[in-house]
């Protein structure tokens, strides 16, 4: 295997991560952060990086994906499962994040009445990526392959000018961070979705090194990590100089997200100019970005749902995608988080599990105990970040360690699994002294 190949797949995997999540948070939590920007930045780094490429290399220790992965607990749930990753990866939330914020950032800042501009935007958007969909080509990768560098390049563009043209002193961190910034940005990293993500990114990734001749399992995980590192410097590198753009934003004035802090950074350092250039490599990326999960969906769907076409379900996605885009980009965030803190306490659980899955013989019931009470807590957390009165369970869950940091469903996963370990090896030693005493 070519050092050159794992680099090329690197950088690939980058391509894939990097969507509209990836620009709109970081820069948020800089703006929100201020004197806290370091701890804070750095766990969002872990669960917006660290998780997602570890995600990546657990996909490359079986053979089928993520529905092999999470069959682990049960067929059902393997299906079930990856179906609503996709959901949440495809029309629900990440595709019409993208469409808002192509039009955030290369149309809002020169328009007025946003709503009727918004509905425009998003029938010419959606039609093109109805059309880039129906037959997927080459075109779009060229495309794509094409943004991600100058995308980049933009980026670079604007730290080297934040530091001519934004001079103010950083501001002490909102109530947000103030107490907990580390935990507190942990927590924010899930809404990249990069890590559920990863779960339908992974058998790309695994496929390119099998196509390459890595067949050994051992040697698919090795150079998926070699490939992860890669991805992982890029995607470092953007989240600390987005975060740090942010963090100097602050004095500017207040904004209601991060393509309107991007937005405003690009007009303060090159003007009107800046922000078109800005706009139109940022819209660009966003389509293909949304091409590419259109097309994932539309596959994968296809796929487990026999009466159901590709093109079909290609038109469902846009649709859909097309009417929840006009609700708005902070809505759209507003509705996410609650299916994110549910989400991604279960696919970290699930992740470790298949790391450790050797140590307890890959035991359902292992997987299904954690699960369980992991599910019940991200439940009840999705519940709460939604608004819903859940104050007839707080005082119990409220008494788990690490509640206050957010992360109040670690124990009852521990608990889950060693109820399932425990139940697995009673059950076999009862079936040992039932064939013992029946011979």
């Amino acid at each position: 295997m070519r050092a050159r190949d794992t680099l090329f797949i690197g950088f690939t995997l980058f391509a894939l991560f990097f969507g509209a999540g990836n620009l709109i948070y970081p820069v948020t939590l800089g703006i929100e952060s201020g004197t806290s920007y370091t701890p804070a930045i750095l766990g969002f780094v872990i669960t917006g990086v660290g998780i997602p490429i570890i995600t990546v290399a657990a996909i490359s220790l079986v053979q089928n994906g993520a529905v092999q992965l999470a069959g682990r607990v049960h067929p059902l749930f393997g299906i079930l499962f990856t179906s609503m990753v996709y959901l949440v990866i495809g029309p629900f939330f990440a595709i019409p994040r993208a469409a808002n914020v192509a039009f955030e950032t290369g149309v809002a800042p020169f328009v007025n009445g946003e709503s009727l501009t918004l509905f425009i935007f998003t029938i010419v958007f959606f039609l093109l990526v109805y059309l880039l969909s129906r037959n997927p080509s080459k075109l779009v990768d060229r495309i794509g392959q094409f943004l991600t560098p100058a995308l980049f390049l933009a980026i670079v563009a604007l730290v080297i000018g934040s530091f001519f043209a934004l001079d103010g002193p950083i501001q002490p961190a909102g109530e947000k961070y103030a107490s907990q910034p580390f935990f507190t940005g942990f927590v924010e990293g899930y809404l990249t979705m990069d890590a559920i993500a990863s779960l339908a990114f992974g058998i790309l990734v695994v496929s390119s090194f099998r196509e390459r001749g890595v067949t050994e399992p051992r040697q698919v995980t090795l150079s998926t990590l070699k490939a992860g590192l890669v991805t992982a410097a890029g995607l470092t590198s953007v989240y600390v100089a987005i975060g740090w753009i942010g963090a100097k934003m602050a004095v500017e004035g207040t904004y209601d997200n991060g393509s309107a802090i991007l937005s405003g950074a690009a007009q303060i350092m090159f003007g009107d100019t800046g922000t078109v250039l800005l706009g139109v490599i940022v819209g660009l990326a966003c389509l293909t970005t949304c091409v590419g999960l259109t097309v994932a969906c539309g596959q994968f769907f296809s796929k487990r749902v026999r009466k159901l076409s590709y093109h079909s379900v290609i038109v469902l996605v846009t649709i859909v995608s097309l009417a929840i885009s006009n609700i708005g980009l902070n809505q759209i965030i507003s509705y996410s988080v609650p299916v994110l803190v549910f989400v991604y306490p279960i696919t970290i659980v699930l992740v470790g599990l298949t790391f450790m899955s050797r140590l307890f013989n890959h035991s359902s019931y292992v997987y299904r105990g954690a699960i369980i009470l992991t599910a019940f807590i991200g439940l009840y957390d999705g519940l709460a970040a939604f608004g819903a009165d859940v104050s007839a369970v707080t005082p119990f869950i409220s008494r788990l360690p690490f509640y206050e940091l957010n992360l109040s469903w670690v124990f009852p996963a521990i608990i889950g699994g060693l109820a399932g370990w425990l139940y697995q090896t009673f059950k076999g030693q009862t079936r040992t002294t039932e064939s013992y005493q029946k011979s």
